[in-house]
Parts: C-alpha cells; structure tokens; sequence
C-alpha cells in the first residue's frame, strides 16, 4: 500500500524543507524547493565547484513518516537528465547519516522512479559508512533531494509527490 509521504499539489508542501548546500563548507551553490504554480514541486538551482564546492539539497522538516513493511520508496519527478539522490534520515538531526539512493530522469516527461529501500546506502558528510545499520522504513524522520557528482552549471527536476509502499 502507497504511503503518501509528500504531495506538492499543494502549495504549503514545500514550506517545511530548507536548503543545505555546499556553503555549509564554503562553497557558492545555491538551491531551493519551491511550488509551481502548475501543481507539482522544483527542485532547482546551480551547481557551483567554485571554493571547493560542488552540491546542492534540500531537506524536510522532521516528522512521522516512516511506514513499518515498506521495501520501496517512490518519487514521480521530470528533470533534465542529471543525477540525482534522494536521501532518508532516521532522526531530527542536522548532520548524521543519511541513506541515499541515486536516480536520473530522462526526458522531459513524468516518470514515476521506484527505488528499493535495500539499495539506499547510509553515508555521512558525503562519505559511504559500510559498518551503519540497515535502513528502518519504520523510523523515516526526514526526506532530503541532492545533486552533487561535480554536476556544475543549472539544474531542475520537478517533483509532484513522494512516498513508501
């Protein structure tokens, strides 16, 4: 069963994520999470490797939404053909691990990207943590997007809604 986590048909969806980009470390990307007005969520910005940059994310607001039993997280999202990553948190933290799952879009079309929870791998500060524990559907705290891979220049990737089944 889909477990509806974020629709950005609404417009006050986007209202609970921030940006965390590369000038947490000095760097000059910049991003952001905003409502089109045509119903759906971007995800856009620039990538920049100046200053030893080179990322962008954003990332929910804490709250429930993890979902006991889901071996799948789904993102209906069209972009620009780069990569992308989405990111899962287990607690309220601004820096601990994430586990992350990449995906590229293709086309300028809707598609709905299904990523097993099994291929999310835990990382920190951008690093791989093989030692971490496996990925708990049940305790989901945060959802976070990022662009990073020294993908420089503008990039978009719409957004209408992700979830868990």
């Amino acid at each position: 069963m889909l477990v509806e986590l974020f629709d950005f048909n609404d417009p006050r969806s986007v209202d609970a994520w921030r940006a965390i980009d590369d000038r947490v470390m000095g760097g000059v990307s910049r991003s952001r999470l905003r409502h089109d007005q045509a119903g759906h969520a971007m995800f856009e910005g620039e990538v920049s490797l100046d200053r030893n940059g080179g990322f962008a994310s954003v990332r929910s607001s804490p709250g429930e939404r993890g979902q006991a039993g889901a071996t799948t997280c789904l993102i209906e999202a069209r972009g620009d053909a780069k990569h992308f990553k989405l990111s899962l948190l287990t607690d309220d933290g601004f820096d601990s691990i994430n586990y992350q799952a990449s995906f590229t879009t293709m086309g300028r079309g809707w598609q709905t990207i299904s990523l097993p929870l099994s291929a999310f791998r835990a990382s920190f500060r951008g690093r791989d943590m093989p030692g971490a524990p496996a990925l708990d559907p049940a305790s989901i705290r945060q959802v976070g997007l990022l662009i990073a891979g020294r993908q420089a220049g503008p990039f978009a990737l719409d957004i209408r809604r992700i979830g868990v089944a």
